[in-house]
């Protein structure tokens, strides 16, 4: 297995065995990732250079795409060694995501080598216009996006809003579709003279615009996708391009959760270090018994969502059968603790919390809008009432 430049190799994920327990630690391998991806991070300035750098209008972090991407070779974790990947699993992109998560790293990481990779290793790998783009996305030369509305949840599968013609061209329109200013390959379900089926299409052809949106979160823009009889290259059609759509939402969703716990992990250890340092009657705030409760309950919460993002990832690294559960208990638990440590951390700052200035927003800004995305923990819930037989409220 070849491995990331500056990490140790990741161990292959073990088959599913009925009845085995989830491995929820991180193996050696695992750390020696996360080391290397967090040296890279703070190499680039971390949070405050992510603030730094939020209006310069571009769409993504080039300078830290191409060392992640690239040079480390995360880019292609999820894709197997012969077809110009890492051969990894789920595991280790999730650490990748969790620092991710802690920096609020502009990259197209989740939309890129998550969702699009994954939505590619669905289709048939042997075909060569499958294997020429994912090989691709994996060596970290091109980014893809499925152009799909990011609110959409696995399981919940809209139809297409973009039609195709009998010559592959590809007429209509698509909202919400995270990180597709920065793409240079669409992954595009359409319904056409194959029913549904899934297109590529070049970001650059004629008859494609991207215009992006106004959005919450900096760091990770929404754009409107409107293509006008633009040339697509089929790569499936009908069941076997709605289980690569579905596969690669569900796959999303689960490493999502880890992204969502770095937000959390930086949230809670930026708070506590504050409160050690601040001082009110001649002492620190954090010694206050009131602010001491209130960040205990914070590390409970992230304690028990880094057990359900851990457990999520490795329910899809093995392929195990409860993936869809272990998705829907992670998305629905670790949404809303994101977004309370954010809170936690821009409230226990004080008045600086609220300034521009302080990167404690992005990490509110973007828990806010990972917890629409895939899914809210609402939708989440709900389905994983209906997965486990237990009737919803």
């Amino acid at each position: 297995m070849t491995a990331p430049s500056g990490a140790a190799a990741p161990t292959e994920p073990a088959p599913a065995q009925p009845g085995t327990d989830p491995d929820l630690l991180y193996s050696e391998p695992e750390e020696d990732l996360r080391a290397a991806v967090r040296s890279l991070l703070a190499d680039r300035g971390g949070p405050a250079a992510v603030l730094a750098d939020l209006e310069s209008g571009r769409a993504y972090d080039t300078g830290l795409w191409r060392p992640l991407a690239a040079g480390m070779g995360t880019a292609g974790l999820l894709v197997p060694e012969k077809l110009g990947g890492q051969g990894a699993s789920a595991r280790e992109a999730a650490v990748v995501l969790e620092e991710l998560g802690r920096a609020v790293a502009p990259v197209p990481y989740l939309t890129s080598a998550v969702l699009a990779v994954t939505a590619l290793l669905g289709c048939e790998t042997d075909r060569p216009e499958v294997t020429a783009p994912l090989a691709a996305l994996a060596g970290g030369r091109g980014v893809g996006v499925l152009a799909v509305p990011l609110p959409t949840a696995p399981g919940t599968l809209p139809e297409p809003s973009v039609r195709a013609d009998a010559d592959g061209l590809l007429t209509g329109e698509v909202t919400g579709v995270a990180d597709a200013a920065a793409a240079d390959m669409l992954l595009v379900p359409a319904d056409g003279p194959y029913g549904y089926a899934l297109y590529a299409v070049d970001a650059s052809a004629g008859g494609v615009r991207v215009a992006p949106g106004v959005p919450l979160d900096l760091t990770r823009v929404p754009a409107r996708i409107t293509l006008d009889r633009a040339a697509g290259r089929l790569l499936a059609g009908q069941d076997t391009a709605r289980a690569a759509v579905t596969g690669a939402l569900l796959t999303g969703a689960g490493l999502l959760a880890s992204e969502q716990l770095g937000i959390a992990e930086w949230c809670l250890a930026e708070t506590v270090r504050y409160t050690a340092q601040r001082t009110q009657f001649g002492r620190p705030v954090g010694s206050f018994q009131a602010l001491k409760h209130r960040m205990a309950a914070l590390w409970l919460d992230v304690a028990s969502a880094r057990a359900a993002a851990r457990n999520a990832a490795d329910a899809l690294a093995t392929g195990g059968p409860d993936a869809p559960v272990a998705v829907a208990v992670a998305q629905a638990y670790c949404a809303p603790v994101a977004v309370r440590a954010a809170e936690e951390c821009i409230q226990l700052h004080g008045g600086i919390g609220m300034t521009w200035e302080h990167p404690a927003h992005l990490f509110l800004k973007r828990a806010k809008a990972d917890e629409i995305a895939l899914g809210t923990p609402g939708r989440h819930r709900a389905a994983l009432a209906e997965l486990v037989d237990i009737p919803a409220p």
